[in-house]
């Protein structure tokens, strides 16, 4: 069995989605009616844009999720039983599995970039990768960095691969104990707020009056989803859940087992760069991950 996966945040790069616009007719005309139900030349930032334009997190985005659904409609959804996306990405993977529609997928991710944005600007905080540290280590980094401020895993991506988030000083303070711990890498990561943590709270709000202003459908692929880690079709669940998500952390690990529990043996990563078939490779080294993200990838697949 076969799942499609899209990946989230920090898989935009320079020239993303070029090839695909000026191959296929389909992806050209998806790609500009994005640019014109956002009102501006999101296609430009992509394709020429600089990379501190690109990081922008109300850029970053929609050009993920516009690079992502383009490459998986012109691939379709052919023997497909499950999906998922990593925080950003389950956008993708809703919109693929017909639960939201292309126009509101494309300007409730928009909203949720703005959001993100100012709340990071709101709540300053940060986040960090903690590398080669046993999960048993994990509560008691959380408890001591936590005297500091707020602090959460905000993404559980493989074993032994934990991101955290939340205040500066917290966060700065778990990345100077985590060797201690048995890390064997700590890094401060360059982002403009503490995602899936408290810190988002004032987006919550907004991102959930946006939500109800859309119509979501029951899933007509199962979507395995952040914050519970288990697939999910109903649209009031996923509704539910997409708001959860701010503040909560990425299950990605659990999703992934939980996939595979379900009889999911290969995975198909669908957009941008390698990220989640890096992860899946340390989660489970039985199953097949791999990738589609340019034109020569369509090509060779379809």
């Amino acid at each position: 069995m076969k799942a499609f996966v899209f990946p989230g945040q920090g898989s935009q790069y320079c020239g993303m989605g070029r090839d695909i616009f000026e191959t296929f007719p389909a992806a050209r005309t998806m790609m500009e009616r994005a640019n014109e139900l956002l009102g501006y030349s999101i296609t430009d930032i992509m394709f020429t844009g600089n990379e501190e334009e690109l990081r922008q997190t109300k850029y970053t985005q929609p050009a993920i999720f516009l690079h992502s659904i383009a490459v998986a409609t012109l691939i379709g959804s052919k023997d497909i039983t499950m999906t998922a996306g990593h925080s950003l990405g389950e956008y993708s993977a809703l919109c693929f599995a017909g639960a939201i529609g292309f126009d509101d997928a494309l300007r409730i991710v928009a909203k949720r970039g703005d959001l993100m944005q100012n709340a990071g600007k709101q709540n300053p905080g940060t986040m960090a990768a903690i590398i080669g540290m046993p999960d048993s280590n994990l509560d008691s980094l959380l408890a001591e960095a936590g005297q500091e401020g707020i602090i959460q895993a905000a993404n559980f991506n493989s074993p032994g691969q934990v991101v955290l988030s939340g205040d500066i000083a917290a966060v700065k303070k778990a990345v100077e104990l985590a060797p201690s711990k048995g890390s064997r890498m700590a890094k401060e990561l360059v982002v403009s707020g503490a995602f899936h943590s408290p810190l988002m709270k004032p987006a919550e709000h907004e991102l959930s009056t946006a939500l109800d202003q859309i119509d979501i459908q029951p899933a007509a692929i199962p979507v395995c989803m952040n914050a519970i880690a288990r697939p999910v079709t109903s649209a009031a669940e996923i509704r539910k859940n997409l708001i959860l998500q701010l503040t909560s952390s990425v299950l990605w690990t659990q999703s992934i087992e939980t996939m595979i529990q379900n009889g999911i043996r290969e995975f198909v990563e669908i957009g941008p760069q390698k990220v989640l078939q890096g992860l899946i490779k340390r989660i489970d080294k039985t199953v097949t991950a791999r990738g589609v993200d340019n034109a020569a990838d369509i090509q060779s697949l379809v």
